[in-house]
């Protein structure tokens, strides 16, 4: 029997989390800081060995699979799989929240509970991208609300609870549309009751259905991508925010939604994805114009760099909507690299502002000069996110509108 990675790296963080509250602690932090990095650290080469020794890059379909009957009367299992749109995810995830327990060295308040909340996350986050059935992804895709709902109410800024708040209502209640849709499609056309991915794609949905069904679902995955207008909750938790969770936010939380427009809209959904797709492709647009121009106009850096997100969010959309299949990896290729980028830009944020004390950009005049190689990082993160040629950004951004075109 080949070993279980996918379920290793899911359980295995979440678990790890339940430990926490027994590690001895003199309460600064110290050893819980160390043990939450060696999880993730852990739980990273667990996703690398998942894809070294049982994924195949060049092969298609579902691989990694793993299913185990759950409540086999109300067609629920444990089943979990990777293709190609969910592992670079998986990796993705894995890989950003090691870093962000990194970014997470200065929490002393409360350090227990910050490190076992970034856990918890960790293993949601990727059961999120795992899972093949659409009631297993419904409660990893709420697993993840709490911990970013806490991590921002305690942690957060001087108007945290404001954007705490705005945040659990935007996401909570756009994942009602999941929960309706999901029970809708699992009970379609009489029968036993079915979740799994595999089994929706079997399903012979009517066109009306699949309108019906594609609407709710954009809404729900347009607040987490996010989509305007469905986007104001995000400025205000970046704005909030302490770095690791800004590099949580950028680098996974925004890419769960387009993970979910490929899986569900697209792959399930495709008569309803014919019909709505120039209106992603408007959607994108709108996305790439308004938020670059509202980043403009930022003064302080967070909001700035959140706008950016937003913006470059829009390739993403134009990519899956472009119903080519050059266009579709642009779009994965833009997920995976704004990820890199977007977290990386937030992990320089946390740190310029443990040396300056501010973050406006006002009061930044000349910092290049005392802080050279932080002066260089910046130049670097902020080229690969303007798309200079050579770059990651580049790459995506030019498959998009090349297959679009």
């Amino acid at each position: 029997m080949p070993f279980p990675w996918l379920s290793a790296a899911i359980l295995f963080p979440i678990a790890a989390a339940l430990v926490i509250p027994f590690i001895p602690d003199a309460g600064d932090g110290k050893r819980v800081r160390w043990y939450a990095l060696g999880v993730t650290l852990t739980t990273f080469l667990l996703t690398v060995g998942g894809y070294l020794n049982g994924y195949d890059p060049a092969v298609e379909g579902l691989q990694l699979v793993e299913r185990v009957s759950w409540l086999p009367k109300l067609g629920l299992a444990w089943s979990v799989g990777a293709d190609g749109i969910s592992m670079p995810l998986i990796l993705l995830t894995s890989f950003i929240t090691s870093l962000a327990a990194l970014a997470a060295w200065p929490v002393t308040f409360k350090p227990k509970l910050f490190y076992f909340l970034l856990l918890a996350m960790d293993g949601g986050q990727i059961a999120v991208f795992a899972v093949q059935d659409m009631l297993l992804f419904f409660l990893a895709w709420e697993l993840e609300l709490l911990p970013v709902y806490l991590l921002l109410a305690i942690w957060g800024g001087k108007k945290r609870q404001y954007a705490a708040t705005k945040f659990i209502l935007y996401t909570a209640g756009s994942s009602l549309f999941i929960l309706v849709v999901g029970l809708a499609m699992a009970f379609y056309g009489g029968g036993a009751p079915t979740f799994e991915y595999t089994d929706l794609m079997a399903k012979d949905f009517s066109t009306k259905f699949q309108l019906f069904a594609y609407a709710g679902l954009l809404i729900a995955f347009g607040v987490k991508l996010p989509i305007v207008p469905l986007h104001t909750w995000l400025p205000d938790a970046h704005g909030e925010a302490t770095a690791p969770v800004h590099m949580l936010l950028a680098g996974i939380l925004l890419k769960m939604g387009g993970y979910a427009l490929l899986r569900f809209n697209v792959q399930l959904l495709p008569e309803g994805h014919a019909q709505f797709a120039p209106l992603l492709v408007v959607l994108g647009v709108v996305n790439i114009i308004y938020a670059a121009l509202t980043s403009f106009a930022q003064r302080n850096l967070k909001r700035k760099i959140a706008y950016s997100s937003i913006s470059h969010m829009g390739f993403v959309l134009i990519g899956i909507g472009s119903f080519s299949a050059l266009g579709t990896s642009g779009a994965m290729l833009q997920m995976i690299s704004h990820g890199l980028i977007g977290a990386s830009l937030f992990f320089l944020v946390g740190a310029t502002y443990d040396r300056t004390h501010t973050l406006q950009l006002d009061e930044m005049g000349g910092v290049g000069q005392s802080m050279r190689k932080m002066f260089a990082l910046w130049t670097i993160c902020c080229l690969a996110s303007l798309a200079l040629p050579g770059l990651s950004g580049f790459v995506s951004e030019l498959m998009v509108f090349t297959g679009f075109v």
